[in-house]
């Protein structure tokens, strides 16, 4: 069983318009709402690959009644997420179907008490006694202690759960120290983190702090994976239109999956980027076109740096 903690979750609603206008009103042609946060992004795509998964984190309100009513019908992801006082939150999606182009409206979480917080790390600790590995994603809700992640991430390791940590900003300065086994930043969080814009040298300082993984995203140029085995790029054949909401959860999915199975550094990093440039392509986020993701597959280039050739797109193995 893999597992995904979302602290954080949300009720995401998408509302499709035929042009997004500053100051004017707009007819909605489409809305869908889905159980959202990153985690439980990560938490449907890995269950769509054939996982076994259980989503865990913070749920509460009306809304988090509804988040949880719809994750009951996500096949093959198993719910548990803690009830809170306070309401979920809700993330609003504009799509503007005339460009392309997406506006994210991101509401606050709810306020988490310290009986809560409690409670959540008793619960965890719990379901780490199964867990093959564990996806820690987004950001903190109010009242969750900035170094949350740190603690997490230290309780996995205590159970030998190798473990994936997917935030930013000073969550993921804390989380680091704990020597997380992945991180998985984009190049703006690498240089906030790090002061350097040259995702390899910013990579390099993380590992530093110590991750034993960064994988960074480099957005349509695809992903950047430094560890002490060597230096990787994985790009996808080329730019590719769409919505890209959820397209770095689709890539811990795939980097998570191929963990689990025991896939090499070259052929994780292909399924990652086939999957999130597939999610760019899918109407919302923790989806994917199935068919763009199998195509992406043969298409995707690794390339080992430092003096190393080509790797040619992987066999494909496992549950894909």
């Amino acid at each position: 069983m893999i597992l995904t903690v979302t602290l954080n979750t949300a009720l995401d609603i998408t509302y499709r318009v035929p042009a997004l206008r500053p100051h004017a009103s707009h007819r909605v042609t489409e809305v869908a709402e889905r159980p959202g946060g990153k985690g439980l992004n990560v938490a449907r795509v890995l269950a769509a690959l054939g996982h076994e998964v259980t989503a865990t984190g913070f749920a509460g309100g009306a809304t988090g009644d509804v988040l949880r009513d719809r994750l009951a019908r996500v096949p093959g992801v198993v719910d548990a997420l803690l009830p809170v006082a306070g309401a979920t939150r809700r993330t609003i999606a504009v799509a503007d179907t005339a460009t392309g182009d997406t506006t994210q409206l991101n509401e606050p979480g709810p306020a988490i008490t310290s009986a809560e917080w409690t409670a959540f790390q008793e619960a965890y600790e719990g379901l780490l006694r199964c867990a093959s590995a564990v996806a820690l994603c987004g950001s903190l809700p109010p009242g969750v202690p900035v170094g949350a992640y740190a603690g997490l991430v230290r309780a996995a390791r205590a159970a030998a759960v190798p473990v994936l940590l997917d935030t930013s900003g000073e969550p993921l300065r804390r989380g680091l120290a704990a020597r997380p086994d992945i991180v998985k930043p984009n190049a703006e969080e690498l240089a906030g983190l790090t002061g350097s814009h040259d995702p390899a040298r910013a990579a390099r300082d993380v590992r530093g702090r110590g991750a034993h993984t960064v994988v960074a995203s480099l957005g349509a140029e695809g992903l950047l994976a430094v560890n002490a085995g060597g230096r990787w790029r994985a790009a996808p054949p080329g730019r590719i239109r769409g919505n890209p909401t959820g397209a770095g959860d689709s890539a811990v999915a795939g980097l998570l999956s191929g963990l689990v199975e025991g896939l090499a550094w070259p052929e994780r990093l292909t399924r990652a980027v086939a999957l999130s440039a597939a999610t760019v392509l899918a109407p919302a986020a923790g989806e994917f076109d199935r068919a763009a993701y199998e195509d992406l597959l043969g298409r995707v280039t690794v390339t080992r740096e430092t003096g190393a050739a080509r790797v040619h797109p992987p066999p494909r193995r496992g549950r894909t």
